[in-house]
């Protein structure tokens, strides 16, 4: 698992637009993960717009942006061009960085219990050390807070 302060692993990952995420190909960018429960869902498309419509202020910190969720790639195209998001999402189907990151935890439906993404965003630096993290994220103004804390770094 990582902490703040310490270099995280290097990791692979695909995503959309037939991608291949490296860390290590990012290093000496900011990098921004933020993990959401499910494509097409009110909160996570909350939060994506709220990501996408601030995309160009991220960009100008040097920043790259990725939703991360458990969903298959075709939903994440799906997805990203529904609502026209600027950045690309990964597809963790293997759990490997929701696990990395700590973020499966057990959650309660309509008194049903299952294991499921908290909303998580996580910020790197440029050495690729984790810098700060949000964990059981509230969407409403959460975007805000990351800019905040990337332009304090």
């Amino acid at each position: 698992m990582i902490s703040i302060g310490k270099k995280i692993p290097n990791f692979t990952a695909r995503a959309t637009s037939e991608v291949t995420i490296k860390s290590k190909d990012l290093l000496g960018k900011i990098i921004i993960l933020y993990f959401y429960p499910k494509d097409d869902t009110p909160g996570c498309t909350i939060e994506g717009q709220d990501f996408s419509k601030n995309y160009n202020k991220f960009k100008k910190l040097n920043s790259e942006v990725f939703g991360i969720s458990r969903d298959s790639l075709i939903l994440h195209e799906k997805f990203k061009k529904k609502f026209s998001f600027p950045f690309d999402l990964i597809s963790d189907e293997s759990e490997k960085l929701c696990n990395l990151f700590d973020v499966i935890k057990e959650k309660n439906m309509y008194g049903k219990k299952y294991m499921g993404i908290e909303r998580s965003t996580f910020i790197i630096d440029e050495k690729q050390k984790l810098f700060k993290e949000w964990r059981k994220v509230k969407v409403k103004d959460h975007v805000n807070e990351v800019l905040a804390a990337i332009k304090d770094l």
